[in-house]
């Protein structure tokens, strides 16, 4: 149960009722954390639209590494709700280890490229004014492109955006399994 009041699906109207239907093209329905900015609909709408870019940067990340920085952004943000969704993708995948590898925050288990990406999303969650050219220079230096590096940045970012919102909210149960699944990105 969050803490502040949403307007449900039924309820919706005009611009709202625009930003839920977009959703639920995809899903069915818009998922919880949609509504929980259902009292401006302009939030809504720009938040889909941030949630479609930064899932759709052309970069060759692989589904494994945006699901690790997924989830090791929520994980360490200590936010239920968005670390449920890619615990969900990362389980489908038979990522099991590096659920646990992440949980445990030893990324000395993990490859090199792996290892330097969980430690740069680990420090722009916790530390980001800690965040120095360095950083960047140990990613280009396993073979991060700029604009790997970019989209990595930006996935993370959001990621911190949205566990903010969520945790600072009252958005704290795991989603329905109906919301586990990438059909949350609008199309």
């Amino acid at each position: 149960m969050v803490w502040i009041r949403t307007v449900p699906p039924a309820q919706a109207s005009g611009r709202l009722k625009e930003a839920y239907d977009w959703q639920a093209k995809r899903l069915g329905q818009p998922t919880e954390f949609t509504q929980l900015g259902s009292l401006d609909p302009e939030i809504v709408h720009a938040r889909l639209i941030l949630y479609r870019a930064t899932e759709n940067v052309p970069s060759a990340l692989t589904p494994r590494q945006r699901e690790l920085i997924s989830y090791l952004t929520s994980v360490r943000n200590a936010t239920p709700h968005c670390a449920a969704l890619s615990r969900t993708q990362l389980r489908q995948a038979g990522e099991d280890d590096l659920i646990e590898i992440l949980d445990r925050g030893d990324y000395g288990r993990l490859d090199p490229v792996d290892a330097a990406l969980a430690r740069y999303v680990h420090k722009v969650t916790l530390t980001p004014g800690e965040v120095t050219d360095a950083d960047i220079e140990q990613l280009r230096a396993v073979g991060f492109t700029d604009l790997e590096i970019l989209d990595a940045n930006n996935h993370t970012a959001h990621l911190n955006y949205t566990n903010r919102v969520a945790n600072g909210l009252g958005l704290r149960t795991e989603p329905v399994a109906e919301e586990r699944t990438k059909n949350r990105v609008p199309g």
